[in-house]
């Protein structure tokens, strides 16, 4: 990028990303900002768009050749944020434009891990139907989908579905933490019986 570009029309798109106003995000790209600006965080328009669940800029910015796995100073990309906000019209607005599901997040994690933690069942349903991604992909904590929806959930009945779902999509019961102790040795500790249930039929 030249040093001397002028960079009004980039921080108009910013701006309108944030703000999800597809129409101003098309009347920034025609005034010749760039698809992949960064703000002072390196957030690109798309991840921006994303960040705020603003579909119909997003799928602006997606036509306009957007990358969904450019990640900004904390590691987070478009694409790995709707494992965050659970948003499956996201995923599916960013899903033509090719996101690498094995791309990681500042904690080693694919985005199925961070929506089982927070109990997004529709993302998780989506994204394990719609994609490729590792439902045993295990993250810097030692953690896979399967250990967060348990270790960091609450329980409850999204959370049961979400084991559900994810045993069914060959996620595996035996695959212990760091210390050698299985999602079900962590239902059964946290008195969570009927999830434990679950996973105990799945052995």
């Amino acid at each position: 990028m030249p040093a001397d570009r002028d960079t009004t029309a980039d921080r108009r798109l910013l701006a309108a990303a944030a703000d999800g106003d597809a129409d101003a995000v098309r009347d920034a790209l025609r005034a010749g900002a760039a698809v992949e600006a960064r703000d002072e965080h390196r957030r690109t328009p798309l991840l921006v768009a994303a960040l705020g669940d603003h579909v119909a800029a997003a799928r602006v910015l997606v036509e306009a050749g957007a990358d969904p796995n450019a990640q900004d100073d904390r590691r987070d990309s478009a694409w790995l944020v709707t494992g965050v906000t659970g948003s499956v019209p996201m995923l599916r607005t960013l899903l033509p434009a090719g996101p690498d599901v094995t791309v990681r997040n500042r904690f080693g994690g694919v985005s199925v891990i961070p929506a089982s933690e927070r109990g997004h069942l529709a993302y998780v349903e989506a994204v394990l139907a719609e994609t490729s991604i590792d439902v045993n992909h295990v993250n810097d904590l030692g953690w896979t989908a399967l250990l967060e929806a348990v270790i960091l959930g609450d329980g409850g009945e999204p959370y049961r579905r979400i084991v559900a779902v994810l045993l069914a999509a060959g996620a595996d019961p035996g695959i212990a933490d760091r210390d050698g102790v299985t999602a079900l040795t962590h239902a059964e500790r946290r008195g969570f019986a009927e999830l434990a249930a679950v996973l105990r039929d799945a052995r």
